[in-house]
């Protein structure tokens, strides 16, 4: 195996130019909206030099603290590479072997480790699960749980929701349409429990890691990771631990390396344990994924979009570059993000320690793998380089009266930076909530009222921004003209009786 990840010497001088001048093209076009080519052609050594350029001063303004990269080609892992740090605070770099939280793109790895099965004669995708594993699971009084297969839950069309709040619940029909659900993966997690006699993450690694040779991998905490793993931080780059999970989910709780999981991705462009139609099922479409977002329990009239849909465990995108599999990973305060193109044998994979971790996932593909990404475009993670991230930054850095001035400005100049109301208030929660400036808050969310003043909930927001500054009076005003505009909004409905009820 080729690790090209160390820096890179000075012999590599003409190397590094024309890295710098791709780096430009790449950058321009992803400021402007635009693709690049997929990256047949480039080769690994360009695109490591490439990589050595970018990133360093990218993670910088994004605020990542570390990240690690995997790149496939020819459907073989080629080289990966770590770069940035483990812990903000320690200053420990990352390594190629630092462990990362690969969130969701468990799912897939599990996918695959269910048709492994089926390939095997042992599972059927298509024979409701509660004949594997008898009873009602944790689903009470609803027939349709006996109508939920392995094909609804590796394509998301269960009807679950994506994490339960409460008792858990069938929300439409089994196979109606899609909608992203964690618990499905939780629910076949335990069926197959039952039909193999294992442990699941000793059937993961009996099925996947030892064969595939992910020697890091595992869904349980493991004692390596203690020094191994890298830590989490939060959008304000706060360190916030290692989140050391003692039980496996099949949705959410796989450790990896960006090595292993590349080993991975290689695998399923080779085809590499599973028989040929059961490699194509996985990769076939099972129905588009809905406009507006990955959980659709509650916009059962949603348009599909497309060319992003889903096959067995993986996302899929259809592009004039033929169809690429693809997926992303979110704990809160550590990100991930897959795609590979199936015609050209080209994917890449990367993990990142950050909540921010997802906001340069274009300009990572578009430096290592290019292509259209409509699925990039569906899931709408907001760019480090966005207005609303211009403006925070900017607060940070001189407070919000200096930066509200310049914003205001700049719009009149610029119409197309106006920051639409909810990215607006999503930022004033962020400085309320995660860097705690509650002056600053309160400012953020008062330009907000003035550019919407018909809006009851940017009254709601301000009111408990003046509630958590202690300034009662404007907090009531707040909420009273919250309910004004929307006698429905009970959130200001509660929050105004407890102010009125407080001495």
């Amino acid at each position: 195996m080729n690790k090209m990840g160390k820096p890179v010497k000075p012999r590599a001088n003409l190397l590094l130019l024309l890295a710098g001048l791709l780096f430009v093209v790449v950058n321009t076009a992803q400021t402007r909206g635009q693709s690049v080519p997929v990256q047949t052609k480039a080769k690994p050594a360009e695109i490591a030099a490439r990589l050595e350029t970018m990133l360093p001063p990218l993670m910088k303004e994004a605020q990542i603290p570390g990240l690690s990269i995997a790149l496939v080609r020819d459907g073989k892992l080629v080289w990966q590479h770590g770069y940035g740090v483990k812990n903000a605070q320690t200053q420990e770099p990352v390594t190629d072997t630092t462990v990362f939280e690969a969130a969701s793109l468990s799912k897939p790895v599990f996918a695959y480790a269910v048709l492994k099965l089926v390939d095997a004669g042992k599972f059927d995708l298509d024979t409701p699960l509660n004949k594997y594993l008898p009873g009602n699971y944790d689903v009470a009084d609803d027939a349709r749980i006996g109508q939920i297969t392995a094909r609804h839950v590796l394509s998301h069309r269960t009807g679950f929701p994506n994490w339960r709040n409460g008792a858990l619940k069938i929300f439409f029909t089994p196979g109606q349409r899609y909608s992203y659900s964690g618990e499905g993966f939780v629910y076949l997690a335990k069926v197959i429990e039952h039909v193999t006699g294992q442990s699941f993450n000793d059937f993961m690694k009996a099925t996947v890691f030892t064969p595939l040779g992910m020697t890091n991998s595992s869904y349980i905490w493991q004692n390596s990771y203690d020094t191994q793993k890298t830590f989490r931080h939060d959008a304000s780059g706060k360190v916030t631990g290692q989140n050391r999970q003692g039980s496996a989910n099949a949705a959410a709780s796989l450790h990896t390396t960006a090595q292993d999981f590349g080993l991975f991705v290689a695998a399923i462009l080779q085809g590499r344990g599973l028989k040929p139609a059961t490699r194509q099922l996985m990769l076939t479409s099972q129905g588009n994924v809905l406009a507006g977002g990955a959980n659709s329990l509650f916009r059962p009239n949603a348009q599909p979009v497309p060319d992003v849909s889903w096959g067995l465990g993986w996302g899929l995108q259809t592009t004039k570059d033929g169809v690429s599999f693809w997926h992303w990973g979110d704990n809160g305060n550590c990100k991930a993000y897959v795609v590979a193109f199936e015609k050209q044998k080209l994917g890449v994979v990367f993990f990142a320690n950050s909540a921010r971790g997802l906001s340069i996932a274009r300009e990572i593909v578009a430096a290592t793998v290019g292509g259209e990404q409509p699925a990039l475009t569906w899931l709408n993670y907001e760019s480090y380089n966005s207005p609303p991230r211009r403006l925070l930054k900017n607060i940070l850095a001189q407070g919000a009266e200096a930066a509200l001035n310049e914003y205001r400005q700049q719009r009149k100049e610029q119409p197309a930076n106006a920051i639409p109301e909810d990215q607006m208030n999503s930022l004033g929660y962020e400085l309320l909530n995660v860097h705690q400036r509650v002056k600053d808050a309160i400012a953020v969310f008062q330009q907000n009222v003035a550019d919407f003043p018909q809006s009851s909930n940017v009254y709601d927001s301000l009111g408990e921004a003046y509630a958590i500054s202690g300034d009662k009076a404007q907090a009531i005003k707040n909420y009273e003209r919250a309910v004004a505009l929307d006698p429905n909004n009970t959130g200001s409905a509660e929050a105004l009786k407890k102010l009125r009820a407080t001495p």
